[in-house]
């Protein structure tokens, strides 16, 4: 479980620094795999939301 704990932290940390460029200087990651409409962009994306939902609920205090 240590292995999926950092895979998912790893992913959280790549999308928050993109949300720190596109809000900084408008730049997504996602343009490089082709823009938001892109199946690869799509699937970043949903791979990271799912890494963040992984954290919520498998976080221990």
């Amino acid at each position: 479980m240590k292995a999926v704990h950092m895979v998912a932290f790893i992913l959280l940390a790549i999308g928050g620094l993109n949300w720190l460029a596109v809000g900084a200087i408008g730049w997504d990651l996602g343009d490089l795999f082709g823009g938001q409409d892109a199946l690869a962009s799509r699937a970043i994306y949903v791979v990271v939301g799912l890494a963040a939902i992984y954290e919520l609920f498998a976080h221990k205090s």
